[in-house]
């Protein structure tokens, strides 16, 4: 009886130490990837935003917005940023990390205490849809909110900076309605001989004036002229005056900078609720707006290709993940191993690719757009099975 005890309890304690030690092994080598990615995909995402920056400088040189809208503008650029890369930093991450694991025989360790290779790919795949669960996160809500609300900033924000997109010898109309002229301007932006046109070309006020200065007063940008004349023109009738010194308030204006929402800028609810009415004949007219400024009949192509790159292009990555985990079906020690690997880098690349360029078969047609997401499901099931009965001819 005690001999029987004593058996038991060695399968027992057996068992125990092969399910701890698969749990740490699986632990490490999850551990290695996913610090791998993340290091990735931020360091790549942050080199890209720092180009990105340069490029909204003209935000506050051209526009003449302030620092605080600059910084903020930028800053809400960065979840997309993320979430464009990472597809890419993910497959890359995992493959260099199973590479590196083959390269240096460390997956010998977990052959030896049982693991078999299928069970590092589900264990992988597991991951991947907690990784889906997060980008749809981030490309159904979080993205389209931050452009929301980067968008709504610029359209709130006030033209702080006036001077800086004031340019001699050059027609400045960054101000929406408004085109301003000089021959020169000092160091102390003392402008001379300047032309201001305000308004259409049926309507309008031109003036001229021999010499000019941008002057703040009570926190309101003020262009202060000098020995000048002003022609106006309303209905036909044309006036002109001159003057000694005339203030031109420039806090009235606001930039040529686009500050309706796009449909990239709407929210997935109002996307789908658009699909909705368009489904129902509630969208009869091509200009009939119902839920936002973009639900219309000659939208629904872009809203399509929005709800596409939110909620299907995310279930591309279980398929680069299988790409990923397909490195440890074979060994180093074969020959053609690095061909392998490149088959393999090359195979995630054209899946990116692929997911892409799919938004090119979308059109107006609700049904032929709904087919498009079984092809992320016929991928991954035939990539799963070919993986599945390739390890299946092997002992492991």
């Amino acid at each position: 009886m005690n001999l029987i005890h004593s058996v038991d309890d060695k399968c027992y304690i057996g068992q125990n130490y092969y399910f701890s030690m698969k749990k740490i092994l699986f632990r490490k080598i999850l551990l290695d990837c996913f610090l791998f990615f993340i290091i990735s995909l931020i360091s790549t995402s942050i080199i890209i935003f720092i180009f990105q920056a340069v490029n909204f400088l003209d935000i506050m040189i051209e526009d003449g917005r302030n620092y605080f809208v600059y910084f903020n503008y930028t800053l809400l650029s960065f979840p997309k940023i993320m979430s464009r890369i990472l597809p890419f930093a993910m497959f890359f991450s995992f493959s260099y990390v199973l590479v590196k694991y083959e390269m240096n025989n460390e997956l010998i360790v977990y052959w030896t205490h049982g693991v078999k290779k299928i069970d590092i790919i589900n264990f992988f795949l597991k991951f991947s849809f907690l990784l889906v669960f997060f980008q749809l996160l981030f490309t159904s809500y979080i993205v389209p909110r931050t452009q929301e609300i980067s968008r709504e900033l610029v359209k709130n924000s006030s033209i702080d900076f006036v001077d800086s997109f004031i340019k001699p010898k050059k027609f400045n109309d960054n101000i929406k309605d408004l085109t301003i002229y000089t021959d020169d301007k000092d160091d102390q932006n003392n402008l001379k001989n300047i032309y201001l046109k305000k308004g259409s070309n049926k309507n309008f006020q031109v003036t001229f004036a021999k010499k000019g200065i941008i002057k703040i007063k009570k926190n309101i940008s003020v262009l202060t002229l000098y020995d000048g004349r002003t022609i106006n023109r309303s209905n036909d009738k044309i006036t002109n005056f001159k003057f000694s010194e005339s203030d031109f308030n420039l806090n009235n204006f606001n930039t040529n900078t686009i500050t309706i929402i796009k449909t990239q800028e709407t929210s997935t609810f109002a996307l789908f609720n658009c699909i909705n009415n368009f489904l129902k004949k509630k969208i009869i007219e091509q200009n009939n707006s119902i839920t936002n400024s973009n639900c219309s009949i000659k939208n629904m192509y872009n809203i399509y290709k929005e709800i596409y790159k939110r909620l299907i292009l995310p279930f591309y990555l279980p398929i680069l993940i299988i790409i990923a985990s397909m490195h440890i079906l074979e060994t180093k020690e074969k020959i053609n191993f690095t061909k392998y690997r490149i088959y393999l880098f090359l195979s995630g690349i054209f899946v990116i690719i692929f997911s892409e360029s799919m938004l090119k078969l979308i059109n107006d047609n609700y049904l032929l757009n709904f087919q498009l997401i079984f092809f992320p499901v016929i991928i991954f099931i035939s990539l799963y099975f070919y993986v599945f009965y390739k390890l299946k001819s092997y002992k492991f």
